[in-house]
C-alpha cells in the first residue's frame, strides 16, 4: 500500500513561502506586467494544495514566479524561473520507460515522476520559449519539456537550453540523463 503524501504546508511554512513569493514578484515586475500581487495571493490562500506544489517547486531550486494570467481560466501562471536548471532536479531520466531502460548507472528519479509528484507539469516547448522572451535561462545547463508521443514512442525526449542568443531544441535518448540536466515546470493557480 503505497503511502498518501499530505500535500499541505504547515501555517510557518505557508507564511515563509508567501513571503519568498512575493519578494520574487514585485523584484521582477517584467515577468508579469499588469498583475497584482493582492489578487495572486488571494488565489494561493484558497488553494492550499497549489501552495504546496509551489513549495515543493522553491524547495528544489525552481525560483516560481507568475509569468502570465489567463483571464478567460481566472489562472495565475507560474513558471521555474531560476537562472540555471533548478538543482535539485538535474541528473534525471525523461520518464519511467526511459529509467527502466537503463542496464546500469540508473539514476534516482525521472523528470516526469517527480512533475507529477509535485503537482506541476514539464514546460512544453512553447512555454520554454515564452520564458526566453522574458530574460535569459539555461545558459549553462538544460532542461527537459514535454515529448510528442511520436517522439516518444521511438525512444526519444526533447531538451532545450540558450545557447549563442538561441534558443535550441535538442533530443537524446529518454533514458540519458546529466549532471547539468534537469527540467522546468508550470504551475496553474
Amino acid at each position: 500500500m503505497t503511502k498518501k503524501i499530505k500535500k499541505e504546508l504547515s501555517l510557518e511554512q505557508r507564511e515563509e513561502l508567501l513571503r519568498v513569493l512575493k519578494a520574487r514578484f514585485e523584484k521582477n515586475m517584467h515577468r508579469h506586467k499588469d498583475v497584482e500581487w493582492a489578487k495572486v495571493q488571494a488565489k494561493l490562500d484558497a488553494n492550499s494544495e497549489s501552495l504546496w506544489s509551489l513549495n515543493e517547486m522553491e524547495s528544489t531550486g525552481g525560483e516560481p514566479d507568475v509569468v502570465g494570467h489567463d483571464n478567460k481560466k481566472g489562472e495565475y501562471i507560474f513558471f521555474d524561473c531560476s537562472a540555471e536548471s533548478p538543482k535539485g532536479r538535474r541528473s534525471v531520466c525523461y520518464d519511467r520507460e526511459g529509467l527502466n531502460s537503463r542496464k546500469k548507472y540508473k539514476p534516482e528519479n525521472t523528470a516526469i515522476d517527480m512533475a507529477t509528484a509535485m503537482g506541476i507539469e514539464l514546460l512544453t516547448e512553447e512555454q520554454y520559449r515564452e520564458l526566453q522572451e522574458l530574460e535569459k535561462f539555461d545558459m549553462k545547463t538544460s532542461s527537459w519539456v514535454q515529448t510528442p508521443s511520436d517522439i516518444r514512442e521511438l525512444g526519444g525526449a526533447l531538451f532545450c537550453d540558450y545557447r549563442f542568443g538561441q534558443v535550441f531544441v535538442y533530443h537524446n535518448g529518454a533514458s540519458s540523463y546529466y549532471g547539468v540536466r534537469g527540467f522546468r515546470g508550470s504551475l496553474r493557480v
